[in-house]
């Protein structure tokens, strides 16, 4: 199913955004144990940068994967979209540069946090 241009115009201004908040340091993106998929979460939304392959693999598409975590709705936008594909390259080569050093962690994992949330 195609895009409108209107459409198109507000995911390219989305990616900018989040480029511009990760540039800044406003965004922080984690690295997943096991993975080189890239998370971070904006406005009760997550976002996922992936596939777990390096950057220097110019072959594989990437993708942006953005969902809100109180809803099944999502977004995907792939590096092989002629429209804003160079953009999700482009993200992701400024996601690898601001997250390169962060330890990797479990955004799944079960947390004395998580559980506690249930018990109140």
């Amino acid at each position: 199913m195609g895009r409108d241009a209107a459409t198109t115009e507000r995911l390219r201004n989305l990616i900018s955004r989040i480029e511009s908040q990760t540039e800044s340091g406003g965004l922080h993106w984690e690295r997943q144990v096991g993975s080189a998929h890239r998370y971070a979460r904006l406005h009760n939304n997550l976002l996922i940068l992936g596939p777990a392959t390096p950057l220097s693999d110019a072959t594989v598409p990437r993708y942006l994967f953005i969902t809100p975590f109180d809803s099944p709705d999502c977004i995907e936008i792939n590096s092989n979209d002629a429209e804003l594909g160079a953009d999700v390259i482009k993200l992701a080569r400024k996601v690898e540069t601001a997250s390169q050093n962060e330890p990797p962690s479990d955004p799944f994992a079960i947390t004395d946090q998580l559980l506690e949330r249930f018990e109140s």
